[in-house]
């Protein structure tokens, strides 16, 4: 087995043990060892492979698949240009704190600067884009070793995942492959990658670390209103004891939420006296409105992993872990 296939098999067996249940691919030729090693992990049922030809497109595919599945998704590219396709994707993963997972196949450091095709510098091309900017040893005579993949892999998905207690969103892993990039053997990434924990474990396991904070200052007899938009805290139902939830669908308090409420806000018998907000409200106008009246006490959820709370009107009075809610008068 050639050391660029046994370090992609390495990768695709970590990234499945890491809790990786699907990967949009775009086929090249630096990324050739990817593309196989992805193919025989499909074969084997461990990882569901998306084949797409365009790297936009994939990209955004990679980031819906991440947000309906709440799982960390990669996609994966070949070298040069086609990696700064994924930018508007990463871009928008990282505002959403969507976990997408760019996998970039690039050419070994030998070859920058010397005018070799599709060769351009990808280290930190996403810049502050990204939560986490990695890249794996170049193939060498020990590629099952843990700089060869496990290691990176396991550290792209704990960062991808906010399991270290950062916010949530994407990361980039560069793979610097060597020729020969095709398999030289007929094994399969699902049966036969070097290395790796025992049982199927990750090679680090990440136990999640969750933020703790006090109960937001809610006033129990005011009328109260949630406001809850991509991102955020987990909101149990049974907490919001019946309020009102105005919701947009990326939120996961979406179930509960009275749909046509964003077409209500405007009307005064309706008005609340203070919101309450999860996650990063965008889609509505009427909410933006109410969000800045003066006359509102406005609090945020906090989030579990520390991350930056929407307040686009500077109204925001607290930021804190949701209380139960009084059933609404």
């Amino acid at each position: 087995m050639n050391p660029s296939t046994a370090q992609a098999r390495v990768i695709v067996d970590e990234l499945a043990r890491c809790g990786v249940t699907d990967a949009v691919l775009c086929p090249g030729s630096r990324n050739a060892p990817m593309s196989f090693a992805l193919r025989d992990a499909d074969f084997a049922g461990r990882i569901r492979l998306h084949v797409r030809t365009d790297e936009r497109t994939a990209g955004f595919l990679a980031l819906g698949m991440a947000v309906a599945s709440g799982r960390p998704v990669p996609v994966v590219v070949t070298s040069g240009t086609a990696v700064a396709n994924l930018h508007p994707a990463v871009l928008e993963a990282s505002h959403a704190g969507v976990p997408v997972l760019a996998l970039t196949a690039d050419r070994p450091p030998e070859l920058l600067g010397t005018g070799a095709s599709q060769t351009i510098d990808q280290t930190r091309i996403f810049s502050t884009a990204v939560r986490w900017a990695g890249s794996t040893a170049v193939a060498t005579e020990d590629p099952g070793g843990p700089a060869g993949g496990r290691s990176p892999g396991a550290r792209a998905v704990a960062a991808a995942t906010g399991a270290p207690g950062t916010p949530p969103g994407p990361v980039q892993l560069n793979l610097p492959f060597a020729e020969p990039l095709v398999p030289d053997d007929a094994g399969g990434a699902g049966n036969d990658a070097p290395g790796g924990r025992p049982d199927g474990l990750p090679w680090t396991d990440v136990s999640p670390v969750h933020r703790a904070a006090p109960p937001l200052p809610l006033d129990p007899r005011a009328r109260t209103l949630v406001v809850a938009g991509s991102g955020g805290p987990d909101v149990d139902p049974v907490l919001l004891a019946g309020a009102p939830v105005v919701a947009e669908p990326s939120s996961s308090l979406w179930p509960q939420a009275v749909r046509t409420a964003p077409w209500l806000l405007g009307r005064a018998e309706l008005r609340p006296e203070q919101v309450l907000v999860v996650g990063r409200p965008t889609l509505h106008r009427g909410v933006s409105t109410l969000l800045a009246d003066p006359d509102v006490a406005v609090y945020a959820a906090a989030g579990a992993h520390g991350e930056p709370w929407t307040d686009v009107a500077g109204a925001v009075r607290a930021v804190g872990a949701v209380p139960p809610l009084r059933p609404p008068r």
